[in-house]
């Protein structure tokens, strides 16, 4: 218990300070350093990209160098890029320096959620699920504080110190965790081997259905709620609510998913991944298509739980699904599986959303983003056996 309370801790502290150094900070910062639009969208994005790139051989890495060690380097990328942010003076150093600073989630978040995952198969799927909140309350309050310091501060290097000491702290907790790592981690192997067990590794993970549908399942999830994070504040102001109006619809719709993540993964470890992984997709299925065709706050205030429900329903026991259909020793591979497709879904889904609405209007185009949903539910129906149904029955 001490193990997981300190891990969600590091995960919580460590993508407050992470998205402290986003939005609405780094904008800001990108465009007061001469920033073109267009090169903006690419410093924004850069940290994500090095995700895309890395999440899976950092997640590999750690079935065969140790859990423990991986989330240690991934904490330094929390701790040591942000004391460099005050001595850029140029948009392309910023963009390196977010590459770099990307390497942070990259390395950290899918080898955090192996380690959670590893614990112990039972109670796997609450464990994620306090995860998964601890992880949004962080996600929740960086962009609030970092917003609110630079107000009062005015200042980019104040800003970035806080985020600095952030990381400081979260690799302080990182290095006073438990080693839980399999035991061919501990093993003293050659380099050779290491690079043969980490080759099999990928391999194994990447020729495992299962598990890439599950990891789609979630990348489709996001597909359409990337969109609506996206685009909520731009089609509220068309239909006449206010920025604060805005403000309390999103906050609403993440409280509702925070507190049914725990929640969804419990019910999950007593009845099943897939069911559970339904229900939450057909909920944002439902709901996409409703938010875009309300008018008024309170239509607004009705709609924007079922979507928080659904959200908070899929992504912890996508995470537990995920890691029932893992072996123990490729835990690590599997979340970074699951976090390389998560990022291309979160990615992919404003900028496919922003052509079909130019085209079809925001209610068609949620339309399609819900198809898409629901075309997913069945594959998973289709394809996916539920390991915690399988015990059950046997």
């Amino acid at each position: 218990m001490n193990a997981f309370i300190a891990v969600v801790l590091a995960s919580l502290l460590s993508r407050l300070g992470y998205q402290m150094a986003r939005s609405p900070v780094l904008p800001r910062f990108a465009e007061d350093l001469g920033a073109t639009p267009e090169l903006l969208g690419v410093i924004v994005a850069a940290s994500t990209i090095t995700g895309v790139i890395f999440k899976l051989p950092a997640g590999a890495l750690s079935d065969v160098l140790g859990r423990k060690k991986m989330m240690v380097l991934g904490a330094c990328f929390f701790a040591l890029p942000p004391f460099l942010y005050p001595y850029v003076n140029d948009p392309w150093s910023l963009l390196s320096l977010r590459f770099v600073h990307g390497f942070a989630t990259a390395i950290f978040s899918p080898v955090a959620a192996a380690y959670v995952a590893s614990l112990a198969e039972h109670g796997r799927g609450a464990r994620l699920g306090w995860y998964a909140s601890a992880n949004d309350i962080g996600a929740s309050a960086g962009p609030m504080i970092g917003g609110f310091v630079l107000y009062f501060t005015a200042s980019y290097p104040v800003t970035y110190s806080l985020v600095a000491v952030l990381g400081v702290v979260t690799l302080l907790v990182v290095l006073w965790l438990p080693d839980v790592d399999p035991p061919p981690a501990r093993e003293q192997k050659s380099l050779a081997a290491r690079a043969a067990d980490f080759r099999q590794g990928m391999a194994e993970v990447l020729s495992a259905p299962p598990i890439l549908i599950a990891a789609g399942i979630e990348a489709v999830m996001y597909f359409g709620y990337a969109a609506f994070l996206g685009f909520l504040p731009i089609y509220g102001k068309a239909v006449g609510l206010n920025d604060a109006e805005i403000a309390i619809v999103l906050g609403v719709q993440l409280t509702v998913a925070m507190v049914a993540k725990p929640v969804a993964g419990m019910l999950s470890d007593r009845f099943g991944r897939v069911p559970v992984i339904v229900v939450g997709l057909l909920l944002c299925a439902a709901a996409l298509p409703l938010v875009f065709r309300c008018e008024s706050f309170a239509a607004f205030a009705v709609v924007a739980p079922i979507l928080g429900l659904g959200v908070g329903a899929v992504t912890p026991v996508t995470n537990a699904l995920i890691a029932d259909l893992a072996s123990d020793k490729r835990l690590g591979a599997a979340m970074g599986v699951f976090g390389t497709v998560f990022d291309f879904g979160e990615a992919a889904g404003p900028i496919v959303a922003g052509f079909l609405i130019g085209s079809l209007g925001y209610a068609a185009t949620f339309d399609v983003l819900a198809a898409a949903t629901v075309a997913g539910t069945v594959v998973l129906l289709w394809l996916v056996r539920d390991p915690k149904a399988i015990q059950r029955g046997g």
